[in-house]
């Protein structure tokens, strides 16, 4: 089975507040991104890889609401939170927050956890609280995991390495596998390896042989699960990712690295075309 995830993180801002939505008003922006890709990727083996598309929330309803009948598309959220309504316990007491039923009541079937973004985000706010607990981030994703697949979502798992941490690299993803995955049906789960060293401009991109060298790794650590590459599967390297038997598959996030970057529905067809084609 392969994986194809898009993570659409707050691209639909537009451009004169800073943003790289250039695509659409933001309340069309879901809907075009559906409407304008579902019926393409229907030419695909649905039993043979599945497409999931990760919305800011407030898209969600709009994304639902454009699939058409046997669509493709798995909508999903940007994380749940670590806790859940409960019948005769929390009805909804979460300002701010996303519980998993919520999400679910929207339309999501799949949720992306852990994205070095959140994980950024969680660590900082520990680190104010004078928490230095490394660990703590992974046992806050481990809640998360298990509200969203015990709300029959399925997961897809970021894991990844910063630049201070590559020489301990067995170490760090060892305990994001160990601590986020614990007590986990790792059957509604897929691994996304981020090489966070390696993202963003002016740094050197993570080659074939590391690559693989973390796939097998993570399948030898978890006893085989599916792994996609969370480092940004794009044009450029979505033959040599294809090439790597031990990656299942991709996380796309922009489509256009120059000139009016962001993302664009055509763009995110010809990377699943070049991806899936070889």
């Amino acid at each position: 089975m392969k994986h194809i995830y898009l993570n659409l993180k707050r691209f639909d801002v537009p451009t004169e507040f800073g943003g790289v939505n250039r695509i659409a008003p933001v309340a069309e922006w879901a809907e075009l991104i559906v409407k304008n890709t579902q019926e393409e990727l229907k030419k695909y083996d649905s039993s043979q890889v599945e497409f999931g598309m990760y919305f800011p929330e407030a898209h969600l309803l709009s994304a639902v609401k454009a699939k058409t009948e046997e669509s493709p598309i798995k909508v999903g959220c940007q994380s749940v939170y670590r806790a859940d309504t409960a019948v005769g316990g929390n009805f909804g007491a979460f300002t701010t927050n996303r519980p998993a039923s919520a999400m679910v009541s929207a339309g999501c079937e799949t949720t992306i956890i852990g994205h070095c973004e959140e994980r950024n985000d969680k660590a900082g706010i520990l680190a104010e609280a004078g928490v230095t607990d490394t660990d703590a981030v992974n046992r806050l994703l481990n809640q998360e995991i298990k509200c969203a697949i015990d709300r029959g979502m399925t997961v897809l798992y970021c894991i990844g390495e910063k630049s201070e941490e590559q020489e301990q690299w067995q170490e760090v993803l060892g305990k994001q596998l160990e601590i986020g995955l614990k007590d986990v049906d790792t059957s509604k789960v897929v691994i996304a390896y981020e090489p966070i060293w390696s993202i963003g401009p002016g740094k050197t991109p993570a080659g074939k042989e590391y690559i693989t060298k973390i796939a097998r790794f993570v399948k030898e650590k978890t006893g085989g699960m599916d792994i996609v590459y969370g480092g940004g599967l794009k044009q450029d390297n979505a033959a040599m990712l294809a090439s790597i038997d031990e990656i299942d598959g991709g996380l796309i996030a922009l489509t256009r690295f120059q000139g009016e970057i962001g993302y664009y529905p055509e763009e995110y067809l010809e990377i699943i075309r070049l991806y899936i084609e070889g």
